[in-house]
């Protein structure tokens, strides 16, 4: 899917980044879509096995909850509380942090997108066996001989019968998923289309950036970024692909909407040179605002010592979309 070309908004990505890191196998699609491939056998033989949780030694999601809750009546008051926040999860994988805001009691709209078709399934999956109370889903090519080949007959003749039937099972699933309030798509950070993924039904024809309504009060990263930075992929001017990923985030937030970043490839300070160099112009009537990330907000977690230089083994920033 391409990315949406018709919105009057421009988008920059502009100023002194990091250093690009070495390109890695996690930075491939084929990579993700194998792991999440051999989640969903896992946990269809065992339900207790929801997959991979990152950053799970360093205790990262829970410190995420954590100071969200704290930040609910602090930096986020006025904006968003838990009972209407519209949150979106940038590479959901299995889900693993919208199910935790979930148990936490955060009851506004919780979305997951990843752009493996793969973990949006294990993500659902988890969902009807963890949330829904249902039974572990059959993995397609597991059934008996005899499903099989009725499932294979069904498929080489294409029939509108079977191709109705899928359609209804879809939209079963988002039904269900729209009642418990945390839905999974399948969309690509880069360059998917942002019309697809509003938070809300926009109040007006503005652009996604100009509408309060339409863009998501808190964006998501933890560990996205960091594959997304290992990719050897270029975007059309030759670039990295990591090059745009800030000014996308920009264009996913309302105006005054928080970005949480988590990462253990990155320290803080590049972590700011990665997301505060991008901004997008925006129209507000007559008058042109210029608005960005900057930085509101960290996670501490426990330090170390090397050679005379304290760190952490991850880092977590919370930026906020503002005008610069």
């Amino acid at each position: 899917m391409s990315a949406d070309t018709t919105t009057p908004v421009t988008t920059t990505t502009g100023g002194e980044k990091p250093a690009h890191l070495e390109p890695s196998k996690l930075g491939t699609k084929e990579y993700w879509d194998a792991l999440y491939t051999r989640e969903i056998s896992n946990h269809a033989s065992n339900p207790s096995d929801e997959g991979t949780v990152w950053f799970d030694d360093s205790d990262a999601e829970n410190k995420i909850v954590q100071f969200l809750d704290e930040q609910e009546h602090e930096l986020f008051s006025g904006i968003f509380s838990q009972d209407d926040a519209a949150i979106m999860d940038l590479g959901c994988g299995n889900g693993s942090l919208l199910f935790a805001l979930h148990d936490d009691g955060w009851q506004g709209r919780l979305c997951g997108v990843d752009y493996s078709e793969q973990s949006v399934e294990l993500a659902r999956r988890v969902l009807r066996t963890r949330v829904l109370g249902e039974d572990v889903p059959e993995v397609e090519g597991e059934e008996g001989e005899e499903q099989s080949a009725t499932k294979e007959e069904e498929k080489e003749e294409g029939t509108r019968q079977e191709q109705d039937k899928q359609e209804e099972e879809e939209e079963e699933e988002e039904e269900e998923e729209a009642d418990v309030g945390i839905e999974f798509k399948v969309w690509d950070v880069l360059n998917g289309d942002f019309s697809t993924v509003q938070a809300r039904p926009p109040s007006s024809q503005q652009p996604l950036e100009g509408d309060k309504n339409a863009g998501w009060d808190l964006v998501l990263d933890k560990g996205t970024f960091d594959a997304v930075s290992l990719s050897d992929s270029r975007d059309s001017r030759g670039r990295r692909i990591c090059e745009n990923y800030g000014a996308r985030v920009l264009q996913l937030l309302r105006p005054g909407g928080f970005f949480l970043v988590t990462s253990c490839n990155w320290t803080e300070e590049e972590l700011k040179g990665w997301f505060e160099t991008d901004f997008a112009e925006v129209h507000d009537g007559t008058e042109k605002k210029k608005l960005g990330l900057r930085q509101v907000g960290r996670i501490e977690y426990p330090s170390f010592s090397f050679g005379g230089v304290k760190g952490q083994t991850i880092s977590t920033l919370c930026f906020q979309k503002r005008d610069i």
